[in-house]
């Protein structure tokens, strides 16, 4: 098996994230709930996501740096990035992890319809 990197077999034009979350709260599920229809929508469908549990992975947790839930990291493309709090500004999310070269329709800045 070999580690996530560029020649870790990962398509070109993808990014790999990582959301932490606390637990089945309310707010966990919101939260998962916007970054799945950012994946969707937004990068259409170019972002693999994986959603972590910190009570349950807390080691996971430690080894990414998170020390606060929500969390969303950008594991590739490298280097790796960080976003934690509120998650719910989908405009937040693609500046703050340098995901806006995968938005559909970037020519145009996106829609911003909700």
């Amino acid at each position: 098996m070999s580690a996530a990197g560029p020649t870790g077999g990962e398509a070109a034009g993808r990014a790999r994230l990582r959301l932490y979350v606390a637990g089945t709260s309310l707010r966990s599920t919101r939260t998962i709930e916007s970054v799945r229809r950012l994946c969707e929508r937004r990068l259409g469908g170019l972002c693999d996501l994986e959603v972590v549990d910190i009570y349950q992975q807390s080691g996971l947790a430690g080894t990414d740096g998170v020390v606060a839930a929500p969390t969303l990291v950008r594991l590739s493309p490298l280097p790796a990035r960080r976003l934690a709090g509120d998650l719910s500004d989908e405009q937040r999310i693609l500046e703050g992890l340098g995901l806006q070269s995968l938005v559909r329709g970037s020519a145009d800045g996106g829609d911003d319809e909700r």
